[in-house]
């Protein structure tokens, strides 16, 4: 059993490395994805895959982000400890880990209620506790904001406009933005009651943002 758990770390220790080598370059990004044992989000099938650098295959349809792909979305936080969260698209719940290995104060929220329901238990499990909501990720939580930073991990058409009044001023949003051939890696920062500022940051893929729930 022992060995089994070192041979678990040591693989997201390695994996931390190889995305160190790709650009990465916050530590404490890195430290948090060397923590986080992300053979607990996958399927049992597969497990032997878990510390590659892919996107895996979850329920609904939806994946587990690529873990290069989960590094440089949180990257762009700059995340400080302390700092409420907003994750739109729980999934497996391994992006919320690392959100809440970083010290953040996590809201996340699921649209499909078997994903959300296996979050929480899977998290809470593991000793993570964000505040897990089932809901639609267009209209936020109005009743929690304002948020520091908003994390979109599936791709919308256009800027929600909901999400971005739930920013605080000062606060920034990172989302893929576009459409089913590609998005752009965006920061939004808000930075007056009505004002904010765009910037892009290199092309990627993710499933297409989807407005209500799936019981």
């Amino acid at each position: 059993m022992v060995n089994s758990f070192q041979n678990k770390y040591e693989k997201a220790v390695i994996l931390a490395k190889e995305l160190k080598r790709k650009g990465i370059r916050d530590e404490r990004v890195l430290a948090a994805i060397a923590s986080v044992p992300r053979e607990q989000f996958v399927h049992e099938s597969m497990t032997e895959f878990a510390y590659l650098d892919k996107p895996l295959p979850i329920e609904e349809g939806q994946t587990i982000s690529q873990p290069y792909t989960v590094a440089y979305q949180t990257e762009l936080l700059q995340l400080k400890p302390g700092e409420k969260v907003l994750e739109i698209g729980t999934g497996s719940g391994y992006q919320a880990a690392v959100l809440c290995e970083m010290g953040a104060d996590v809201y996340s929220i699921e649209r499909y209620q078997g994903l959300y329901l296996t979050a929480k238990e899977r998290l809470n499990r593991l000793g993570y506790y964000p505040r897990l909501f089932f809901g639609d990720g267009y209209e936020g939580l109005p009743d929690h904001a304002p948020f520091d930073k908003i994390l979109i991990t599936a791709a919308p058409e256009e800027i929600p406009e909901r999400l971005k009044e739930q920013l605080r001023i000062g606060g920034w949003m990172v989302l893929p933005l576009g459409g089913r051939q590609g998005q752009k890696m965006t920061v939004v920062t808000r930075t007056g009651e009505e004002k904010y500022r765009k910037t892009t940051h290199g092309d990627f893929i993710f499933v297409p943002m989807q407005k209500g729930t799936e019981k």
